[in-house]
């Protein structure tokens, strides 16, 4: 039976990568589902929030025999409004994650990164790196990582894979 190793890039902004230890399953890379809706504070303004009925549609197919890997989420109080987003973004796909029974762990995203990227890397030149590896090994996948900035939920999906989990 086929085992699913499936990376998800926490947030809004993320993706999620799917790869097998089946040679003939073609990698799945996705921009994590979300939906927009006016914000709750007084402020007007818009959020963007996990659509969970999407994104448990699509992780349902690999759900019985995979292992996933959550990036740790941003949490820093400098940075309110990015954490806020991050931790309702996690709480989301917590949910979803737990109702598929899917085995799961936090990586962080530097653990990853030692093993796909080149070192001494900082900042752009990580999500500069993540497009151009997250190509080459998948190379199917080059509009996908081209259009979300990076191939991080790919190369977290590969990473799992690469550590036999």
């Amino acid at each position: 039976m086929s085992k699913f190793y499936i990376g998800i890039d926490n947030g809004v902004s993320g993706s999620i990568g799917i790869v097998s230890s089946d040679l003939d399953f073609k990698p799945i890379m996705i921009k994590t589902p979300v939906f927009s809706q006016q914000n709750y504070t007084k402020a007007k303004a818009n959020i963007n929030r996990i659509d969970t009925k999407k994104l448990k549609e699509f992780l349902l197919p690999y759900s019985k025999n995979c292992f996933l890997m959550l990036e740790r989420p941003l949490v820093n109080p400098g940075r309110f409004k990015a954490t806020t987003s991050a931790l309702r973004a996690l709480e989301a796909t917590l949910i979803v994650i737990e109702d598929l029974n899917i085995p799961f762990s936090y990586i962080d995203s530097k653990q990853w990164q030692k093993e796909l990227l080149p070192s001494g890397l900082k900042g752009k030149e990580l999500k500069t790196a993540s497009v151009d590896i997250g190509c080459r090994l998948f190379p199917h996948l080059l509009e996908t990582i081209k259009s979300q900035k990076d191939g991080d939920g790919i190369l977290i999906a590969e990473y799992i894979k690469r550590q036999g989990y």
